[in-house]
């Protein structure tokens, strides 16, 4: 069965559609008007091997607040869609990414249970005109409306943007290993039948 998923979403500030293929070769089309988000999703698609196909637009003459959460709840609606009802998946993941002087550490648990550690100091650096106190607020959304847990820790780093790069490349490979077929797991992961 295909794992695949569609999901849109329009509200007063913004509007984002997206599909998503679990099971694809790493392809994406992603255009929301936020240059650094396209970048961080096109890096996600690519290393996750999900094929992602995002528009999105809003208000982000305000700022870019509302359009990048919202993007985290679409992207983490589709995945808990995708995912269906998690049997004979490996369920959890990690990885460590560098990106040159950074290095990130993530792990996630696709449990059904919600819960974002985020443990990164950009020190107040932007990147360009990209806020990235606002990669808190895009993992928070995705993490609370895929149902998963999701460990991000920066090890170290100094580049803002190789800090993110390796956080989204971290990410990705984590995703991909905890969505991987497990071909020797039979029904759901877990000692409660259920996720």
């Amino acid at each position: 069965m295909a794992r695949t998923a569609e999901y849109h979403r329009k509200t007063s500030e913004t509007e984002v559609s997206l599909e998503i293929n679990v099971d694809g070769r790493g392809a994406a089309d992603v255009s929301t008007t936020i240059p650094f988000l396209d970048h961080m999703l096109t890096l996600f698609a690519r290393h996750s091997l999900i094929d992602v196909t995002l528009k999105g637009k809003g208000d982000t003459t305000v700022d870019d607040h509302h359009l990048v959460e919202d993007i985290g709840i679409c992207l983490g609606e589709s995945v808990k869609a995708a995912a269906g009802n998690k049997e004979g998946i490996r369920r959890y993941g990690e990885a460590t990414a560098p990106m040159d002087e950074s290095l990130c550490r993530v792990a996630v648990d696709v449990s059904g249970r919600p819960y974002l550690v985020y443990r990164m100091d950009f020190k107040g650096k932007k990147l360009g005109n990209f806020d990235p106190a606002l990669l808190r607020e895009f993992f928070k959304a995705f993490s609370d409306h895929s149902g998963i847990t999701l460990h991000i820790n920066l090890a170290y780093g100094n580049n803002g943007h190789h800090m993110a790069e390796a956080t989204f490349k971290a990410f990705a490979l984590a995703m991909r290993g905890a969505l991987a077929s497990d071909e020797r797991r039979e029904g759901v992961p877990s000692t409660k039948g259920s996720l």
